[in-house]
């Protein structure tokens, strides 16, 4: 909660002595009243405080789980819950970035009584992925204007949009497993590997009973056993990742969040085994692993966790951090499994991302890139910096690591559909 003066007065003030000075210095009592009542004005909001707000904020959306580019009607409902009029109420819904508002408005001003509530309504188009409401933003002013105090509520709303995404690019690994497929190793499973001599306590719904009616030789059947896909999502968060085709466009680190949350869902209903991790402010490390809880606990840092706030850091610095993404690069080596593949989402906005995709691959991961492209072509500097990032992409794919160049505005399952855009 933030309490500041607004200084709505102190011109009134300033005008107040003036006409005081100019009534005592000429002997005027007209000119003096005018000041003193000017002063006494300008006095009576140093003698009130800032008030006191308590609300409660309570959210509704018409429909929790739309398709994709469907309205979504939001209802706020906010309430004063203290002992203090709110003489002049703000409020400003924590639309999340990804959604557009395309009727009514998420701003809303109220006066408020104990106990009184007052409602807004606006729609939101759905758009892919799972969308966490920001708290929203509460402004109160006294009824002077002299104070004003802000406080933000939680009123933990999300609109999941479902979006299909059938083809997952996960990839060979060196040991030849790609994905849920056969290996070369004999166990359970479904496709015939080979035949071997009975051992004590083989299932017995494995004995080759053909073969011992027509030998009398106790035989196992070994079919090529199967294994899940261990898969590691990265997004890149850092500073320059956080980069947008024009202002009061999402950018693309918001982008990306969105690219995890429909990898999950469809590796999931895979059953592969997915983890998360991100570069940036806050590092953060899941690893990879199965079942409807390690599912909800990706989801809750896709949400929580700093490292994944779609707004830029505070104070960002135009000095390189390859050192610090360096030292995050080599701690995820460490706390990643040797088979495990890597999905890298970044814009490839700089070379050190670049760098930290060559070094996991070197490290023995398949990795695959996907770019959101957030480029743009208006002025000079834009249109160096689509081509630096079409350069990267060249020498990303010249070292056979494929990357998907994802055009935000379709998508996601649409573009992994076009091997093309996504080959090596």
């Amino acid at each position: 909660m933030t309490v500041r003066a607004t200084g709505r007065w102190r011109g009134i003030a300033a005008v107040a002595l003036f006409f005081v000075a100019v009534g005592l210095l000429t002997d005027r009592p007209a000119t003096l009243l005018v000041g003193v009542v000017g002063a006494g004005v300008a006095a009576y909001p140093r003698l009130s405080g800032p008030p006191t707000v308590d609300v409660d904020v309570e959210r509704r959306v018409g429909d929790s789980r739309p398709a994709r580019g469907e309205p979504v009607t939001v209802t706020t409902r906010v309430t004063n819950t203290g002992d203090d009029t709110l003489a002049d109420c703000r409020v400003l819904d924590g639309v999340p970035p990804m959604l557009s508002v395309t009727s009514g408005s998420p701003r809303h001003a109220a006066v408020l009584r104990p106990g009184e509530t007052t409602a807004f309504s606006y729609a939101v188009e759905a758009d892919a992925g799972r969308h966490q409401f920001d708290p929203a933003t509460v402004l109160a002013r006294d009824i002077t204007g002299a104070h004003e105090v802000e406080t933000t509520v939680t009123a933990g709303t999300e609109i999941r949009c479902a979006d299909a995404v059938p083809d997952v690019p996960v990839r060979d690994q060196p040991d030849g497993h790609a994905g849920r497929l056969v290996t070369d190793e004999g166990g359970s499973g479904i496709e015939f590997h080979s035949v071997r001599e009975y051992r004590p306590g083989d299932p017995i719904g494995r004995i080759d009973s053909k073969r011992w009616a027509r030998t009398g030789e106790l035989t196992t059947v070994e079919f090529r056993e199967e294994r899940p896909t261990s898969v590691l999502l990265v997004v890149d968060a850092r500073a320059p990742a956080y980069r947008a085709a024009a202002d009061g466009r999402p950018n693309a680190v918001a982008h990306s969040i969105t690219g995890v949350e429909q990898l999950l869902a469809s590796l999931s209903e895979r059953r592969d085994a997915v983890g998360l991790a991100a570069f940036g402010r806050e590092p953060c490390f899941e690893a990879p692993d199965v079942g409807t809880d390690h599912e909800e606990t990706l989801y809750r840092l896709l949400g929580t966790h700093p490292a994944f706030d779609s707004n830029p850091p505070a104070g960002l610095s135009g000095g390189s951090d390859a050192p610090a993404l360096d030292r995050q690069v080599t701690r995820l080596r460490k706390r990643l499994d040797r088979d495990a593949q890597v999905v890298v989402l970044s814009p490839l906005t700089d070379e050190p991302i670049v760098a930290a995709v060559r070094t996991l691959a070197a490290a023995g991961h398949a990795v695959t890139v996907i770019s959101p492209d957030v480029t743009a072509d208006g002025s000079l500097g834009e249109r160096l910096a689509a081509r630096e990032r079409a350069l990267r992409l060249r020498a990303l794919r010249g070292a056979d690591l494929p990357v998907v160049d994802w055009d935000p505005s379709t998508p996601l399952g649409t573009v992994l559909l076009e091997p093309r855009r996504w080959s090596a």
